[in-house]
């Protein structure tokens, strides 16, 4: 299976924020979109970095002026990212490995959509799903 076929599944809606916007308002989108991570933009629209929820929350411990610190300032960059093309399961394994929640997709550097490790594990697991099913269909048939 296919990036692109979790793209096309769950759709490429794009919620982003740009650098110089505040932490505040990262959080607000996070709670208004029910998502755990944006990508971020400079000014010319391209991707200059990702922040989460957790990038969030771990600097909320060290500093009472999370909130109100640019964007900028605490997102992860230079961005790890995959292709519609890749294999969702060599997207998992970099996603475990590098302990990422959320992967920007990408093609020919134009931003096409974020995947998270729970859209790899729903993809993965209605795979599955279908295989036990074409299976199970086999099986009975050889039965009759």
């Amino acid at each position: 299976m296919k990036v692109s076929t979790i793209l096309a599944t769950k759709g490429n809606k794009l919620i982003t924020i740009a650098s110089e916007q505040s932490v505040r308002e990262a959080v607000s989108l996070f709670v208004q979109h029910n998502i755990g991570a944006l990508v971020v933009l400079n000014r010319e629209g391209a991707i200059e970095g990702i922040i989460s929820e957790r990038d969030v929350v771990r600097q909320l411990g060290d500093n009472d002026d999370t909130l109100s610190l640019a964007v900028d300032r605490l997102m992860t960059s230079p961005v790890i990212t995959c292709l519609p093309q890749d294999d969702v399961m060599s997207v998992a394994s970099v996603m475990t490995e590098r302990r990422f929640r959320h992967l920007p997709v990408v093609e020919d550097g134009a931003l096409l959509g974020i995947i998270s490790i729970g859209d790899v594990l729903k993809a993965q697991r209605d795979s599955y799903r279908g295989q036990i099913d074409t299976l199970e269909t086999q099986i009975l048939a050889t039965e009759d």
